[in-house]
């Protein structure tokens, strides 16, 4: 990672973090439980990759930081949800995330199911009572592929498959089906939602775009699965070696560690050629590519 680069992540990751401080509810409003356990699980923690990319994209575009930054936003606490509903005894069941016990863990399993709900709705009306575009359709457009993301055809719905597949074997075509929806959509929605907070891209910029974010969406999943694989707990911030454990199926499990880093590198590499034709106004989205890629926890 270039010294530049670390500044501009840096920069963004705490543009990110002040945003969440101020568009979360405040932890002393009732009801203060669901509020405080919403802070505890959104700030101070996690690498902002979702966020990253719609800034990238955004500038790609020129679009306006502060427009970016709502978007960044409301794609994050999406995020977020999920990884509390992700480790709920009925899902994952685990016991730490980001280094700290998670959600279920030091509060109950009832608030966490409820601050999974409430950072949901805080993401749409987010989209919602700010403005994104300057037009009309393009924000209901940025709202309705969020929704698409997160649900039954996106990452709820990959989620589900990947319940469905524990203890099975599964073809690397469906697996790629499965991650494209549970890990990719909200990857790929990122990337969307910061390029149509500018306008100037066209429809044909909008498709490459969408393109590299598949491309990233997966090559994401693949490194994680190695990192899981590989790393060790203290490292990760959450439970090393759980797919291992579970009998998941994951592109190690199928593939093997070395033929799987190989995968990781050609999805980088298509994710490159999809940005060619941007020249040097993608080198942000190239620069988040590989810390993706490159990445150790």
């Amino acid at each position: 990672m270039t010294a530049d680069f670390q500044d501009w992540a840096s920069s963004r990751q705490a543009r990110i973090e002040t945003s969440l401080q101020t568009l979360l509810p405040a932890a002393d409003v009732p009801p203060e439980r669901l509020h405080d356990a919403m802070r505890y699980v959104s700030l101070g923690g996690g690498k902002r990759v979702r966020p990253l990319l719609a800034f990238a994209a955004g500038e790609l575009g020129e679009a306006d930081e502060e427009r970016v930054t709502i978007a960044a936003v409301a794609v994050e606490l999406i995020h977020v949800y999920s990884l509390v509903h992700d480790d709920l005894p009925c899902m994952d069941d685990d016991v730490l995330r980001r280094g700290k016990p998670t959600c279920h863990v030091r509060y109950d399993q009832a608030t966490a199911l409820l601050v999974g709900d409430s950072l949901q709705s805080l993401a749409f009306q987010l989209l919602a009572e700010h403005h994104l575009a300057d037009d009309a359709d393009t924000q209901l457009e940025m709202v309705k592929q969020l929704a698409q993301a997160a649900g039954s055809r996106g990452m709820a719905g990959g989620q589900a498959v990947d319940l469905a597949s524990v203890g099975k074997s599964l073809t690397l075509p469906q697996l790629e089906f499965m991650h494209i929806h549970k890990t990719g959509a909200l990857i790929r929605a990122a990337v969307m939602l910061g390029a149509r907070c500018s306008n100037t891209l066209d429809e044909d910029s909008l498709q490459k775009l969408d393109h590299f974010a598949k491309c990233m969406g997966l090559a994401f999943q693949v490194v994680d699965d190695l990192l899981d694989a590989e790393a060790t707990t203290a490292t990760l911030g959450k439970t090393a070696g759980k797919d291992a454990e579970r009998n998941k199926p994951t592109y190690v499990s199928i593939l093997g560690n070395a033929p799987a880093r190989e995968l990781a590198t050609e999805l980088r590499q298509d994710a490159y050629r999809s940005l060619e034709s941007f020249g040097e106004g993608a080198r942000r989205l190239r620069e988040v590519t590989d810390f993706i890629i490159h990445r150790t926890f």
